[in-house]
């Protein structure tokens, strides 16, 4: 665990804790002793005992976070803005909504991406049967009724039988994409590399675009909550959202639209961040003097926004392959079973 980030479930869990501990009146160090009799696995308990132990020689706490080596740097560097700015209570709970933000984000990409992708299985597994097992059944039928199967059909068979002939290497290429799969995800630099060559790709735009967008607002809400100024909170939200040349470039627009002299709401909007709307909002705000409660309802409207999104791609693909899958199967019996009623038609 010493070399693992802790998960946004635990972070955001542990941040609303030690806020509420804080807020009680308790001491930081207090609040972790407090924390660790609460914990019961042992990992965790190991890593509150070095919390705990740092504070009690007079670290801050950002620093002994740091020296634990398993919270994000970005988590490490908002606690040290809150020590510095005497709002350390305020960015805890901002954290807190963050991380859990972060942990709904990724159960509803995950929910969204697992059901589709076992239909796309059971479809090609389906149709598969179909074409090695069923299709060459149907084949020996017209044979001894005298007769062939329609073109079509036995394309497909012809396919079906490369297919179980080629059923050794098929299943070695797999293992191999498997494996290869696998690697991925258990070297981290191999896995940041493609992410990072993805992101490049397709961050800046569609719905990874108003993924981007989203966490940047949400981080700069927290930056100006923990008591950022607002070219700071930038930079911060920049490093968390950003990663894809397209979304790093719309920070850099909003920088400069800044620099030049434009207010927050048209540098964000002028760069491509924030809506119109959300825009309006932010100059509305930003003249009554509530501007982070303006960038916090922004936030909470871009969340919801992000998972209409998902859920309306996921509305769209379900759908489209149920309805693929039928008629695909539908074509494959078809080409059967019409010729073969002919058949028993003039039989009869």
């Amino acid at each position: 665990m010493k070399n693992k980030t802790l998960n946004n479930t635990y972070l955001s869990m542990f941040c609303s804790e030690l806020a509420m501990l804080l807020d009680a009146g308790l001491t930081i160090s207090d609040s972790i002793q407090v924390i660790q009799e609460d914990e019961t696995g042992k990992e965790a308990k190991a890593i509150m005992q070095t919390i705990y132990d740092s504070l009690m020689m007079g670290n801050q706490f950002s620093v002994t976070l740091k020296e634990a080596a398993v919270y994000p740097k970005y988590m490490v560097h908002m606690v040290e803005v809150g020590e510095k700015t005497g709002r350390l209570v305020q960015t805890l709970n901002a954290l807190s909504e963050y991380y859990e933000r972060q942990t709904r984000l990724s159960v509803t990409i995950k929910n969204s991406v697992l059901y589709p992708a076992v239909l796309l299985v059971l479809m090609i597994v389906v149709v598969l049967i179909l074409i090695v097992q069923v299709l060459p059944i149907f084949n020996d039928i017209f044979g001894r009724l005298g007769t062939q199967m329609d073109p079509f059909a036995v394309r497909l068979m012809q396919f079906g039988g490369w297919l179980g002939n080629a059923a050794v290497g098929i299943a070695l290429f797999f293992s191999a994409v498997f494996i290869l799969i696998l690697l991925m995800w258990l070297i981290p630099s191999i896995r940041r590399g493609i992410a990072q060559a993805f992101s490049n790709k397709f961050g800046g735009r569609g719905i990874l675009g108003k993924i981007a967008s989203s966490r940047f607002v949400f981080a700069m809400t927290l930056g100006m909550a923990s008591g950022l100024d607002t070219v700071e909170s930038i930079n911060i939200a920049s490093s968390v959202s950003g990663g894809s040349r397209a979304v790093d470039e719309m920070h850099k627009k909003c920088i400069q639209y800044l620099d030049s002299g434009k207010t927050l709401s048209e540098s964000l909007s002028g760069a491509g961040i924030l809506s119109p709307q959300d825009s309006k909002m932010l100059a509305v705000g930003s003249v009554s003097g509530k501007a982070d409660l303006a960038m916090s309802e922004i936030a909470r409207r871009s969340d919801i926004d992000v998972r209409d999104s998902i859920d309306r791609i996921v509305g769209r693909v379900e759908p489209t392959l149920v309805i693929l899958s039928s008629v695909i199967v539908g074509v494959i019996l078809l080409s059967v079973m019409l010729p073969l009623m002919g058949i028993m038609t003039s039989i009869g």
